[in-house]
């Protein structure tokens, strides 16, 4: 099927409403359900990853495929007459990362309620992108979280501090509250067909442990149109609030990061942050968020201190813990290094890969090895962090030596035969990936 020249209309389409929003933030929006049409839902099948798990009807993509046309129509003839419902979210719980023991859930939905998914991302992208707070990175094109630890790295190092409110957020996609983002989405979306649409994704419920459970709040993790509908969501929350209320009502430079729902806040003075925590603390509450109180703290970070020989606090964003160290002509700056945290659980996932897979041939198993491992290098390998790539990498050598000599006795090695092994196919070169100065 030709879908080339109706697939571009939609997507100029979507850009003109990219534009008109970007020129009046508080244009309204109408008819949006002629966007899904069979052009535009069959390019968004094509983009879809089919090797993903499957939901609770057990379609893949290939089966899906085999009558791909026929289906997209049946799809768009039942969401013109409102029989289109999405199936339940099939759950599954996977390990958190740095929380041994612990588990997060991770919602899969059926096939053909992801490609409505993803037009209704990519729908919502072109109202809500173009009016997006700079503060915000996660999830958006071209900000990645390199770009958000660059420019708080940036931030600190122009700005004096006396602190950094580390937050934390108690379940922020699962607390995420539907009236209250729905309300947010009609104050611009004039079109009720898609509102209600978007009300029953969200309210399609919950499968788990073979059980049906009704979801009168959250939004899963999994859903493809979950992160644009987060990002609503803080965007009205937090970042509007934050850049249009509190910097009017504070006695010096304030600024906030946020990736998702991993945020931190810069205050120039101490007051300031103490006041902001209290307030931010009812802002959440008033739209049923609720702060991590265990983990949320002020962190004592000025440099100025810093070089009179004050000891000052770390924090931890995206991963990495934040400090003060000394530059090489001797006074303060922002330094990074992997959290310890996050570095005793990847090296865990390793053990438990490696341990997995130790009877897989050695060769083919040490490429996948490599490729890990260079993905490593290549979110961690930043400024000032070289040091502690090279730990990983030299920890993660021996797991994987230490598990090749579980084998059988026949299959085993000593340290001189791995050592001739990795000559020949050597780890990734530590070297900084990504620059934060």
């Amino acid at each position: 099927m030709d879908v080339t020249k109706s697939t571009v209309s939609t997507e100029t389409k979507l850009m003109r409403i990219s534009e008109m929003s970007r020129q009046n933030p508080e244009c309204e929006i109408k008819w949006l359900m002629p966007h899904f049409n069979l052009e535009s839902l069959t390019n968004c099948f094509f983009e879809l990853d089919g090797r993903k798990a499957l939901g609770v009807d057990g379609v893949s993509k290939d089966v899906y495929r085999e009558n791909l046309q026929v289906n997209i129509e049946q799809l768009i003839s039942k969401m013109k007459t409102m029989s289109y419902r999405p199936g339940a979210v099939r759950e599954v719980r996977i390990p958190k990362e740095g929380a041994p023991g612990a588990f997060r859930p991770l919602g899969i939905s059926n096939f053909e309620d992801k490609i409505v998914q993803l037009m209704t991302a990519k729908t919502l992208a072109a109202i809500y992108e173009p009016v997006f707070r700079d503060c915000s990175y996660g999830f958006r094109p071209k900000r990645s979280c390199h770009l958000a630890i660059k420019s708080l790295v940036t931030y600190l190092y122009r700005h004096e501090c006396e602190v950094v409110i580390d937050v934390d957020l108690k379940n922020f996609f699962g607390t995420l509250n539907h009236d209250v983002l729905l309300g947010f989405l009609r104050v611009r979306i004039k079109d009720e067909t898609f509102l209600r649409y978007l009300s029953r994704m969200l309210k399609s419920g919950i499968f788990k442990e073979g059980a049906f459970h009704v979801t009168d709040e959250g939004s899963p993790q999994g859903n493809v149109a979950s992160p644009i509908l987060s990002n609503i969501y803080a965007h009205y929350v937090l970042d509007v609030w934050f850049d249009d209320v509190v910097k009017k009502h504070v006695s010096g430079p304030v600024e906030m990061f946020r990736y998702c729902d991993d945020l931190v806040i810069c205050c120039r003075y101490r007051n300031d942050g103490e006041r902001i925590l209290k307030a931010l603390e009812g802002r959440l509450d008033k739209y049923s968020l609720e702060l991590n109180k265990e983990k949320t703290k002020l962190v004592s970070f000025s440099r100025k201190r810093s070089d009179r020989g004050e000891k000052q606090d770390t924090f931890d964003f995206l991963g990495f813990t934040f400090y003060l160290g000394k530059a090489q002509h001797g006074y303060m700056i922002v330094k990074v290094s992997t959290s310890k945290k996050r570095f005793r659980s990847k090296l865990a996932r390793v053990k438990e890969w490696v341990r997995g897979n130790r009877n897989v041939p050695m060769r083919l198993l040490w490429m996948t090895f490599v490729s890990k491992l260079r993905g490593h290098l290549n979110y961690y390998g930043v400024s000032f962090n070289m040091e502690m790539v090279s730990k990983f990498l030299l920890k993660a050598k021996m797991i994987f030596f230490k598990w090749m000599n579980r084998r059988s006795q026949k299959r085993s090695l000593n340290w001189a035969e791995f050592s001739k092994f990795m000559k020949l196919f050597p780890l990734p070169a530590v070297k900084v990936q990504y620059k934060l100065y």
